[in-house]
């Protein structure tokens, strides 16, 4: 069996750069492309980077993985889709506009987005979801390296999101007076407060904390370096083809 052809975009970056390594070291897949417009001319896992999409087709690759940031992967997920390739992106930020438009672009080819790969990200959020109706309060901490831009992460909306469809019984926040506005974090879905820490020394953690009478129930999730993040990637790029359209989330790749 020939090994799959992937290419990466946002191959510049830290994250891109391991993945085009963690590709590379893969025997069932095949690094042919690397494109990155602040990176052209530098070498991933023996790959020259180009600064043009149009390198993926020349490469006739068969899978993209997409790290980059929300506006730039609006442009190249479509042109993806355009020319038959499968997408595995790890970028967040997206919006319903944005599901909705990717969900019509990929018919002919598929596209698997995903808040966080870290295995064991996608099981904390699945046993968040699973302890959810049996607990009053709930309360979500993620914490990050002081370079991430974006708050909450997309990992603690999506655990937010996925406890708050499990269960629509929360209590009521009883907080009266907050001489710090933002002291209780944000209210995300189902009334669920999410609170942010960005801080040197820090990569990729996430605390859940449902509460009920005479009890708590903590879940944590720590990613400590990015190689956490590459089983998922790697899985994802072999799995994709038999994944029709759009998915969201990891749990369809690992069957949770």
């Amino acid at each position: 069996m020939s090994a799959i052809r992937v290419g990466v975009v946002g191959a510049g970056g830290r994250m891109g750069a391991s993945v085009c390594e963690a590709i590379a070291a893969d025997p069932l897949l095949a690094l042919v492309a690397a494109v990155d417009p602040q990176a052209a001319g530098q070498q991933r896992a023996g790959v020259a980077v180009a600064g043009e999409l149009r390198a993926l087709a020349d490469a006739h690759a068969e899978v993209v993985v997409d790290f980059t940031v929300a506006h730039a992967a609006r442009t190249t997920l479509p042109w993806l889709a355009m020319h038959g390739m499968h997408a595995v992106v790890g970028t967040t930020g997206f919006d319903a506009d944005d599901f909705a438009a990717f969900h019509t672009a990929f018919s002919g080819s598929n596209c698997l987005i995903a808040s966080n790969f870290a295995i064991s990200a996608v099981l904390m959020m699945r046993f968040a979801e699973l302890a959810a109706p049996y607990f009053d309060t709930a309360e979500i901490i993620e914490l990050h390296h002081d370079g991430k831009i974006d708050a909450p992460s997309g990992t603690a909306i999506s655990t937010a999101e996925r406890m708050a469809a499990a269960s629509s019984e929360w209590a009521p926040d009883p907080t009266q007076h907050e001489p710090y506005p933002g002291a209780r974090g944000s209210v995300g879905p189902g009334g669920i407060r999410l609170h942010s820490v960005r801080m040197r020394g820090m990569v990729a953690h996430q605390e859940v904390i449902l509460g009920a009478q005479g009890q708590t129930l903590t879940i944590r999730q720590d990613s400590y370096d990015r190689s956490s993040y590459m089983p998922g990637v790697v899985l994802a790029c072999k799995r994709i083809a038999h994944l029709p359209g759009l998915t969201l989330g990891l749990d369809a790749v690992l069957g949770v």
